[in-house]
């Protein structure tokens, strides 16, 4: 065989290799704040450590929350979130897979700030739910990528029972934020 015979056998040879070779992007300190507003009160937790991979070429998303990472202003009711409500001993895991959906012609591997769609299902208190709602995606030049998203859950979509001595305490949709900042893996 010639060289160059020989150079585009090997070109065609690692071609498949180069095309599933995909960066991927990850977090361990994704930040995650739910909001309730009832009429009898206002409840804040947030979490810091949420784990997180994106894969920017195909739009792949992953996210996982510890339930017992999610601090209250209030040590009571963070004991009656995980004790009573989520049953995290239980339920230890919030988990979201799904996928970026771009608008066409946007690139999520260029730099640019991207409005996406987010398509997927959320597992909460061991109920799975599809969910679709939209993102912002930063993908900044020195590599880091930044996803921001807010959206709405339903307690009783997860069957998380709320007594009703409680009930205009905890609203009946609460707001999810997630605000994250992605390092290639």
């Amino acid at each position: 065989m010639t060289t160059n015979r020989l150079m585009l056998f090997g070109a065609l040879a690692l071609l498949p290799c180069l095309t599933h070779a995909q960066d991927k992007y990850g977090s361990r300190d994704g930040g995650i704040t739910f909001f309730s507003h009832a009429p009898m009160e206002d409840i804040t937790a947030v979490t810091r450590k949420a784990a997180s991979v994106l894969i920017p070429a195909t739009g792949e998303i992953q996210f996982s929350a510890l339930i017992k990472a999610f601090e209250f202003e209030k040590a009571l009711m963070q004991e009656h979130f995980n004790e009573n409500y989520m049953e995290s001993s239980t339920f230890p895991k919030a988990i979201f897979k799904g996928r970026l959906v771009p608008k066409d012609g946007d690139d999520l591997t260029k730099p640019g700030t991207y409005d996406v769609g987010v398509e997927g299902t959320i597992t909460i208190h061991g109920v799975e739910k599809p969910l679709s709602t939209s993102a912002t995606l930063v993908v900044a030049k020195d590599g880091s990528i930044t996803a921001k998203s807010e959206f709405n859950v339903k307690p009783e979509d997860h069957d998380i029972a709320i007594p009703g001595v409680v009930r205009g305490k905890i609203a009946e949709s609460i707001k999810v934020s997630v605000d994250i900042k992605y390092a290639k893996l």
